[in-house]
């Protein structure tokens, strides 16, 4: 399994460029304060697997380094403030084995924090003197703004079903990856079937990658995610394996005790995850994220063979296999 560093390839160079711009987002003059604040959360270890797709993406048409490296740096700022009002929401002391802002600063500190980082966002994603860019980064906004909402009015709700939770996570999830891959063609000019081509592998790569999310929330490393296992459940979110798990035992399982109340009691969380781990849950979660990168390699099958092409399998096979 190759590191995340590795597969970047062609981009690998210019991936420097975004840290550069994201460098110069955290030092804000005259104000420490909130440049303490945004080296916190920008320095908070993330792969950067948005922005490399859409730098990748630019490879397939015209590729121009002024152009797509603000909006390579754009995404990776929208996934940032997106993470901080998550943490606000969520109440979480930690993220990848880190304090949260919300944490370190307060909750309203955090909310405004989050609003900056949208607005410095935008900022950079009109560099691409494009009206359709800034159109789609709209509308991924709303969409993610969206997903996260469902999430929130849905918690602790447990006559979800599976048709939702995938509407959901494309909401909240798999559109940035979508915009990130159409994003990086359309500044390249690519024709529309390259496009489509793309957005579909974004789209499929982001499902893949939220669904191997909420294996790790069961089967994960808590030191290498740095949150507990089972966090999902405490929190009231549904994911794919607890949904196998009520319609495998719709009379007995412990999901509906655990939501009886809204505050899940530690040890009724447990019991979901044990009886998760002692199923084959897992194996049929996995092999539906495999479907999605098996679906996001085809889409690149119209593609010319290149080496943008081969990082961008290679980015849907790490996101399969990642561990935290």
């Amino acid at each position: 399994m190759k590191v995340a560093s590795s597969i970047y390839g062609p981009v690998q160079e210019d991936l420097r460029l975004v840290e550069d711009t994201l460098d110069r987002v955290k030092h804000v003059e005259n104000f420490p304060a909130l440049s303490k604040m945004l080296a916190h959360v920008l320095d908070g270890g993330g792969k950067r697997i948005r922005p490399a797709i859409a730098l990748l993406a630019g490879k397939f048409g015209d590729y121009n380094i002024d152009l797509h490296v603000p909006l390579a740096a754009s995404i990776e700022l929208l996934h940032t403030a997106t993470l901080v009002h998550d943490d606000v929401i969520d109440a979480s002391p930690s993220r990848r084995g880190r304090p949260t802002a919300n944490e370190l600063f307060s909750n309203s500190a955090s909310v405004m924090l989050g609003d900056y980082m949208f607005a410095h966002s935008a900022e950079l994603i009109a560099r691409t003197d494009s009206t359709a860019v800034v159109r789609l980064f709209a509308h991924t906004i709303m969409a993610i703004a969206g997903g996260e909402l469902h999430q929130d009015m849905s918690a602790y709700e447990y006559g979800q079903d599976t048709m939702q939770y995938f509407g959901r996570i494309e909401g909240k999830t798999a559109s940035l990856f979508a915009t990130s891959a159409e994003g990086g063609a359309m500044v390249a000019g690519c024709t529309d079937s390259e496009r489509e081509a793309l957005r579909a592998y974004g789209l499929n790569v982001g499902m893949a990658f939220q669904v191997v999310d909420d294996i790790l929330d069961f089967a994960g490393d808590e030191t290498e995610m740095g949150k507990p296992i089972g966090s999902d459940l405490m929190q009231g979110t549904l994911t794919l394996p607890s949904l196998l798990l009520m319609e495998r035992y719709p009379k007995a399982n412990p999901v509906r005790k655990a939501f009886r109340g809204r505050k899940p009691k530690t040890e009724t969380v447990a019991e979901a995850v044990r009886m998760v781990l002692d199923s084959d849950i897992l194996n049929e979660t996995y092999a539906v994220a495999r479907d999605f990168r098996d679906r996001a390699v085809s889409s690149l099958r119209t593609l010319p063979d290149s080496a943008a092409r081969g990082s961008l399998e290679d980015i849907a096979d790490y996101v399969l296999e990642r561990r935290a």
